[in-house]
């Protein structure tokens, strides 16, 4: 038998935008991520932000030219869609229509019977909030 590979937890989650600027406002505008470090690389004509919330390192948005679009609906193979939790669901569907999201309808998880919602990003990547 192998042995488990001794992980840590998650460490981030790479993301690839098309409007660098339009993303970067509603991870940290809309969703109140903090910047922890933005560079530019001419090279690649890409941007890379790194972003955490509480103090904890999350998400990295990357920028780069003429990249394809994603394919969300119908859902496809690989990321399915990014979930955080929150403590009240209401609440947070509220601030998110008064920052001018759409939201679906809530929802509740069949096997654990939490409340859940989605919207989603400027480039429809699918975020989920989840009720603890």
């Amino acid at each position: 038998m192998l042995n488990k590979i001794p992980l840590l937890g998650i460490h981030h989650v790479a993301i690839i935008c098309s409007n660098y600027a339009l993303s970067k406002q509603f991870y940290t505008e809309m969703l109140g991520f903090d910047i922890i470090r933005e560079v530019y690389r001419q090279e690649r004509d890409s941007y890379k932000l790194d972003l955490s919330f509480q103090g904890v390192y999350y998400i990295e948005l990357f920028s780069f030219p003429e990249t394809p679009a994603r394919v969300s609906r119908p859902e496809a193979c690989g990321l399915r869609h990014l979930a955080f939790e929150v403590s009240n669901l209401d609440e947070t569907v509220a601030i998110l229509q008064q920052k001018g999201l759409t939201c679906e309808a809530i929802r509740i998880d069949e096997f654990t019977e939490k409340r859940f919602t989605f919207t989603s990003d400027p480039d429809h990547l699918p975020i989920e909030f989840y009720e603890r």
